[in-house]
C-alpha cells in the first residue's frame, strides 16, 4: 500500500470492482494445483505424482492467462484472444485425457482410480469456466457444459473407467463446470454493470452542466434576440429615410444606439447574474447534481440575510466545490453546512472517496483573477476579505472551508433561541424550501 492514501484507495469503485474479479480469478490457478495435483503426492507414486502435478500446474498458468486477456476483453481494451483460447481448450482435452491414462495404466499405486478422476474432473471443469469468459449467452454456455460432461463420459470408459464411474464422472463435470461457469459469467456481468452505472453517474453529471448553459443561451437568446430584431428593423428604416433625405433618419439612427446600449447593459445583467452565483440556488443545485450522480448529499445552516457580495463568493465555493467532488473523486457522502457566529460566516463542504479530491492538480490552474479553480476561489474570497482552507479531514475524508467577516451591519437570520424549560424550535431548511 504505497503512496498518499494507499494503493487501494486511490482507486474509483468499478476499478475496485475490475481489480477484486482479476485477482479472484488469478486465485483459480493455485485453488486447481493445490486441490487436484498436490494430493496425488500423497497417494500415487513417483513418477506418476510428478507428471500429474507438472500437467495440471501446466494447465493452471495458461488457464490465467487466458482469463487476464479475455478479460480486457469485455472491457474493450483489446480483440478477443482466439488463438489462446483455441490453445486453452485444446490444452484442457488433452491434459485432462493424459492424466487419466497416466494415473489408470502407470506405475500402480492404492488410489490411482481416486487420482485419475479427480485430476480428470478439476482439468475439465477450470478448463470450461474460463473459456466461459469468452461466450456470451447462457444457453451456449448449458451447451458447453452439457458437452464437457458428455464427452468426460466418452472418453473415461475407453480409458479404462468403468461405466458407473464413467457416469459418475460426467456428473461431476456438470455441477464443477456449472459452478464455475456460473462464476465467470455472473463475474463479467457485475463488472460491466458496476462500469455502465458510473458511466449513467458521469453522464447525469454532464447533464446537468448542459441543462445549465442552455439555460444561459436561451437568457441571452432572449435578450439578444428580441433587440437585435428591432435594431434590424430600424436600420432599415433609417436607410431608406436617409435615400429620400427624410431628416427622421437621425431619430432612427439614435433610437438605434439607445437599444444597441440597453442591450449592452442587459446583457451584462445576464453575465453578471450568470457570474454572481446566488447562494440559496447553488446549495438547491448542488444538492440536486450531487443527488442525481448517487452521493447522498447534506445541506445545513441559514442563508438569508447575509450580503450580496458574500452570497456571491460562498455561491462560488459551493460550485467549484461541488465539481470537485463529481470530478476527482468517488464520494458517497458529501455534507454542506453553513455556521454564522461571531461576525463570521463560514461555509464547510466534507465529502468521502478518495483523498485529495478537489486538490488535484487539474483544479488549482486558474488564471490570475477569475479562474475556476481553487486558486480563483481564493482571489473572489481575498475581495470579501475571506480565506479558504482545503485538505485531507482523516483517512478518507476531504474537507473544504471558506470564512467570510461579516460587516458590522449585517444582521444575518439566526436560529431561534430555545425557550425556557424547552428545546430550541426547529429552523426551516433553507434548501428544501427552494426544491420543494
Amino acid at each position: 500500500m504505497g503512496g498518499r492514501g494507499g494503493w487501494w484507495r486511490g482507486k474509483s469503485t468499478p476499478a475496485k470492482v475490475e481489480t477484486y474479479t482479476r485477482w479472484s480469478f488469478h486465485t483459480f490457478p493455485f485453488i486447481e494445483v493445490a486441490t487436484f495435483a498436490l494430493p496425488a503426492f500423497g497417494y500415487v507414486p513417483a513418477p506418476v505424482n510428478w507428471i500429474l502435478f507438472l500437467l495440471v500446474s501446466t494447465h493452471a498458468a495458461v488457464a490465467a492467462v487466458t482469463a487476464s486477456l479475455t478479460l480486457d476483453w469485455t472491457r474493450g481494451r483489446r480483440p478477443l484472444p482466439v488463438r489462446l483460447l483455441w490453445a486453452l481448450g485444446t490444452a484442457t482435452v488433452v491434459i485432462a485425457v493424459v492424466s487419466l491414462v497416466v494415473a489408470l495404466h502407470g506405475p500402480r499405486g492404492a488410489d490411482n482410480g481416486a487420482a485419475a478422476g479427480t485430476v480428470f474432473v478439476g482439468v475439465l471443469s477450470f478448463g470450461i469456466g474460463t473459456l466461459a469468459l469468452a461466450v456470451r449467452g447462457t444457453r451456449r454456455m448449458v451447451y458447453g457444459v452439457l458437452g464437457a460432461a458428455v464427452g468426460a463420459g466418452a472418453v473415461a470408459v475407453p480409458a479404462g473407467v468403468s461405466a458407473p464411474g464413467a457416469a459418475v464422472a460426467a456428473g461431476a463435470v456438470v455441477l464443477a463446470a456449472g459452478f464455475l461457469t456460473f462464476t465467470s459469467a455472473f463475474s463479467v456481468w457485475l463488472l460491466n454493470a458496476v462500469y455502465e452505472l458510473d458511466e449513467a453517474r458521469e453522464t447525469r453529471a454532464r447533464l446537468a452542466v448542459a441543462e445549465e448553459r442552455l439555460r444561459f443561451g436561451r437568457d441571452l437568446h432572449d435578450v439578444m434576440g428580441r433587440n437585435l430584431a428591432v435594431v434590424a428593423l430600424k436600420s432599415e428604416l433609417a436607410v431608406q429615410l436617409a435615400r429620400r433625405g427624410r431628416p427622421e433618419a437621425v431619430e432612427q439612427m439614435v433610437e438605434v444606439q439607445r437599444i444597441a446600449r440597453e442591450t449592452q447593459r442587459e446583457v451584462r445583467e445576464v453575465v453578471r447574474g450568470y457570474r454572481e452565483a446566488d447562494l440559496r440556488t447553488e446549495l438547491a443545485g448542488a444538492q440536486g447534481v450531487l443527488t442525481a450522480a448517487g452521493i447522498d448529499c447534506e445541506v445545513s445552516g441559514p442563508v438569508t440575510g447575509l450580503p450580496a457580495e458574500i452570497q456571491s463568493a460562498l455561491g462560488w465555493v459551493v460550485r467549484e466545490a461541488t465539481t470537485n467532488v463529481l470530478r476527482h473523486g468517488d464520494a458517497a457522502r458529501c455534507a454542506v453546512s453553513l455556521r454564522v457566529a461571531k461576525g463570521r460566516v463560514t461555509l464547510t463542504v466534507e465529502n468521502d472517496g478518495a483523498p485529495g479530491i478537489g486538490s488535484g492538480s487539474g483544479t488549482d490552474t486558474a488564471e490570475p483573477g477569475r479562474g475556476s479553480g481553487l486558486a480563483g476561489l481564493r482571489e473572489r474570497l481575498r475581495e470579501v476579505d475571506g480565506v479558504l482552507r482545503a485538505g485531507p479531514a482523516g483517512s478518507d475524508l476531504f474537507r473544504l472551508t471558506a470564512e467570510v467577516p461579516l460587516p458590522p451591519d449585517s444582521v444575518p437570520e439566526q436560529a431561534p433561541a430555545p425557550e425556557p424549560g424547552g428545546s430550541p424550535r426547529p429552523v426551516p431548511h433553507p434548501v428544501s424550501e427552494v426544491t420543494s
